[in-house]
């Protein structure tokens, strides 16, 4: 580091005047006043580059967050490329749920079909589903999991070990994907019975007529739920029941979808998830009068959070109508998960997840003293976990009374 010139004339002016023995005590002196020198302008520069560190640190910050807010504007790509799984827990807010407070779809009690497509490998087809026709692959999209129809009219098919699978009472509920609001459709094709042609604005069955017309559906995720109940079927698109149909005269026996897209751009591929096939359908109080508690598995969350799904509101609003019609009636709220990840993860997972449940009962107006809230993680499966169908079973909420 160079001394100011100032400094140094006044130590050669010193030096010359003095004698050999006091120009060594000055100079001691000196080389102090140096380093003292030396370390304020040290100090000077070192605030001057931490300001400017600080200053380019900020800037792009502020570019970072303008490329991200642009980037969440855009439309989602299909990829084949990894991300992250996401381990943090997060409650539930319950503002997406109000939409659905009039929803009474309620699933099924046991799983027989499962797919997450979790641990598939991406651009392979789908190892659950056997090929009708066409081509299909798994795929991310929007950092998801899901099945690419890449060729439009493609049809897919569960693999099940039996033909004629679907029993008498069932449940099949599955997401879509839709780019715009008219030029797209899912056909459900149930074996024996004619087809359910799905639109991001109406859902029909042959010569059946259903509700009149919802307005055309965004761009984005929508949730399709079917109940049959040995000859009534219903049909549900996101929170409205569409299709209504109390004598179907023949039973389905098994089920396949197809889809027809034309995308914002030319091959935009049809999309599909979260697919569940489930046996039964016992109204949850009578499960309550038989066994003095209601077991669902029709409460979802998102994966490995506290967030509840809005298609658990038919649960959830028939639970709270029974607790409303038996005031006498109290409940504690138990949580349970899958094996799947770290056992102290599972059991705040569950503990939270109970919590989320009953905050939105409190919500939906029942007092909180009638609810208590338990998690058990992993600790109390009903069913193996070897299997999507299995971990599915042991993915549950379970009221019981006390």
């Amino acid at each position: 580091m160079k001394t100011p010139i100032g400094l140094i004339t006044l130590c050669c002016f010193v030096f010359l005047s003095l004698s050999t023995s006091a120009q060594i005590d000055v100079g001691k002196k000196l080389k102090k006043v140096e380093k003292k020198v030396e370390k304020e302008v040290d100090k000077t520069i070192d605030k001057g580059l931490e300001e400017a560190e600080k200053t380019v640190k900020e800037g792009v910050s502020k570019d970072k967050e303008k490329k991200t807010a642009k980037d969440e504007k855009r439309k989602p790509e299909v990829s084949n490329q990894k991300t992250a799984k996401d381990t943090s827990v997060t409650k539930s807010s319950g503002q997406k749920l109000k939409a659905w407070s009039k929803y009474d779809f309620v699933p099924g009690d046991k799983i027989i079909f499962e797919d997450n497509l979790v641990g598939e490998q991406n651009g392979e087809f789908p190892s659950k589903w056997d090929l009708v026709k066409g081509n299909a692959e798994n795929a991310l999209f929007g950092g998801e999991n899901v099945v690419s129809f890449v060729q439009t009219n493609t049809e897919i098919r569960p693999l099940m070990k039996t033909a004629n699978y679907l029993p008498e009472l069932f449940t099949i509920e599955f997401d879509v994907y839709f780019y715009n609001k008219y030029n797209e459709a899912y056909t459900l094709r149930l074996k024996s019975v004619k087809s359910i042609d799905i639109r991001t604005h109406r859902v029909s069955m042959g010569n059946y007529s259903g509700s009149p017309e919802v307005p055309p559906k965004e761009p984005g995720w929508h949730h399709i739920a079917l109940s049959f109940n040995k000859r009534a079927l219903k049909v549900y698109f996101d929170q409205d029941r569409l299709l209504n149909i109390p004598n179907l005269k023949e039973k389905p026996t098994e089920f396949s979808v197809s889809a027809l897209s034309h995308g914002a751009k030319a091959g935009d591929p049809a999309l599909l998830r979260n697919i569940r096939i489930a046996e039964g359908g016992v109204k949850l109080y009578d499960r309550f009068l038989t066994e003095g508690k209601i077991v669902t598995r029709g409460i979802l969350f998102e994966s490995g959070k506290a967030v509840i799904k809005p298609e658990s509101m038919g649960v959830i609003n028939e639970i709270v109508a029974l607790m409303k019609d038996h005031p006498e009636v109290n409940f504690r709220i138990e949580g349970h998960t899958d094996s799947d990840g770290d056992d102290a993860f599972n059991q705040k997972l569950s503990d939270e997840r109970a919590g989320a449940v009953k905050a939105e009962f409190t919500n939906l107006g029942i007092d909180a003293s009638r609810l208590q809230t338990k998690g058990w993680g992993e600790s109390k499966p009903v069913d193996g976990n070897a299997t999507p169908e299995g971990k599915a079973n042991n993915r549950r909420v379970e009221f019981v009374k006390m």
